[in-house]
């Protein structure tokens, strides 16, 4: 059986200001902070001696080669953005960027965001617009009532109690 595996699904590229904001300085300082400290972290390492037995200096190839994937992805990625800025017309329905907030069956609030694939935080309830959640969620309105599947089969049920944009 060989390791070949489908490519993943493109993400949607948008995303909004502050995410924006954070990547770009999340860029910026992996390209002039953290990239020149590793960089001369591995020098020394290099000058102590055999590199092939030298933990530090195999430790530091593997971080800079890291730091080096995750400025390539990004400067990639930062030419794809669509940065949504604007807020929607009508307010009560549910668009990108929007917080909403859903009472589930068992009468408990839970506040989700829709952000950008980039930018997604379950700790913030922040979820990607690619999600089954918040597909099923956009362009429905305040009051409405959603059906959902969660990935282990068990349909839960849910009402927009409220939407809001910052």
């Amino acid at each position: 059986m060989g390791r070949w595996r489908p490519p993943a699904e493109k993400s949607s590229p948008y995303i909004t200001k502050e995410g924006f904001d954070r990547l770009n300085a999340e860029l910026k300082h992996l390209w002039k902070v953290r990239r020149p400290e590793v960089t001369q972290a591995l020098k020394e390492a290099a000058a102590e001696g055999d590199r092939s037995e030298n933990a530090e200096y195999i430790y530091r190839k593997k971080e800079l080669r890291e730091i080096d994937r995750r400025v390539r992805y990004l400067a990639k990625r930062m030419d794809q953005f669509k940065v949504v800025e604007h807020l929607p017309e009508n307010r009560d329905t549910v668009f990108f960027g929007a917080w909403v907030t859903l009472l589930d069956e068992d009468e408990k609030e839970i506040t989700y965001r829709i952000v950008g694939a980039d930018e997604i935080d379950p700790k913030q309830g922040y979820i990607s617009v690619d999600s089954p959640m918040a597909k099923r969620l956009l362009k429905r309105e305040l009051g409405d009532e959603i059906e959902f599947t969660k990935p282990n089969g068990e349909e839960v049920w849910f009402e927009i109690l409220a939407i809001r944009y910052v």
